[in-house]
């Protein structure tokens, strides 16, 4: 559909919708452009400041995938009459902390009567362009290293199912509402060949867009992915939204799965996720010490989970 939108032409825009940019970047001046970028979610959780604190971080994310720093937000709110007030204050409470610990400003909003409930933000971040970090560089010998588990799509699921346990919701909402900010600045500090968040594509999907970005195929190893403790007991069960079982299907034609890998752990590599984690491509000689400083920042998780090969039949190559 996009393909049939105008194009613009103008020489200061790096990254526009009819790219496979992670948000959209513009160049003020040779050090300077601006990266925009909007989300929007309906409630994850069931607390409403949890909730805002989710919903912002996971709207965050992308500027932290290049390596920017947010200067500016604004709400974006579609709130049904039949909701108590309190509700969308909490909301924007958990948001608005959330923006501050990035260190941006909340500038103000906009607010819609809508049926359902959905809050997000429209972000603005800057960077200097010659040290912006893309999804489209990745390098065969490279290494992939991902910060955060997998399963926020079962598991919050299983909530909505009243399946899910209180410690398994904890684990996913202390993730989901955690910034990606210290893991972007390592890897900033570190310097790596390519990065994306992810997100509602699930890994598969988003490792896929990369490498197809970047003219490379990737070998993941299936058992190194970090998952949430009880997500792989939820999965068993088929506790997937209908967004996982799309991406599975969607990314299938492009990867190759090795015969021992099971159903549920396929899947589960396919979870549409909320907030999740970034996924860095580093230089070999440089992953070790990314994977050190992620550790020693507190950083969720920081695991080696594939390495980057010449472009072969398949786009992945899970084993």
């Amino acid at each position: 559909m996009l393909r049939q939108l105008p194009r613009f032409e103008d020489p200061n825009l790096i990254f526009g919708y009819d790219t496979v940019g992670d948000a959209g970047v513009y160049k003020l001046r040779d050090d300077l452009a601006i990266i925009q970028t909007v989300d929007i979610l309906t409630p994850i959780a069931d607390d409403p400041y949890t909730f805002g604190e989710i919903a912002a971080a996971n709207s965050l994310s992308d500027v932290y995938v290049m390596g920017g720093k947010p200067i500016t937000a604004l709400n974006i709110v579609g709130f049904p009459e039949k909701q108590e007030l309190w509700i969308l204050e909490k909301i924007i409470q958990g948001g608005t902390q959330r923006v501050k610990d990035a260190g941006a400003v909340m500038l103000g909003g906009h607010t819609i009567k809508d049926d359902d409930l959905k809050y997000g933000l429209a972000v603005t971040a800057v960077i200097d362009p010659k040290n912006m970090v893309t999804n489209e560089h990745a390098q065969p010998g490279d290494h992939l290293i991902l910060t955060k588990p997998i399963g926020t799509g079962v598991i919050s699921t299983a909530l909505k199912q009243e399946k899910a346990s209180d410690v398994a919701v904890e684990q996913i909402n202390n993730s989901m509402l955690t910034l990606n900010q210290l893991a972007s600045e390592v890897m900033m500090e570190v310097g790596v060949h390519a990065c994306t968040d992810v997100t509602g594509f699930g890994l598969l999907g988003h490792a896929a867009q990369m490498a197809q970005a970047s003219h490379v195929s990737f070998r993941i190893n299936a058992h190194s992915v970090p998952l949430f403790d009880e997500a792989m007991a939820y999965a068993q069960q088929g506790l997937f939204p209908g967004g996982s079982k799309k991406n599975y299907q969607f990314v299938l034609p492009s990867v190759e799965f090795s015969a021992h890998i099971p159903q549920e752990l396929r899947l589960l590599l396919c979870d549409a996720q909320t907030s999740g984690g970034l996924l860095i491509v580093a230089p070999p000689d440089k992953s070790d010490v990314l994977v050190d400083t992620l550790k020693a920042r507190g950083v969720l998780a920081y695991v080696r989970i594939g390495e980057v090969t010449e472009q072969r039949e398949k786009t992945i190559y899970v084993e």
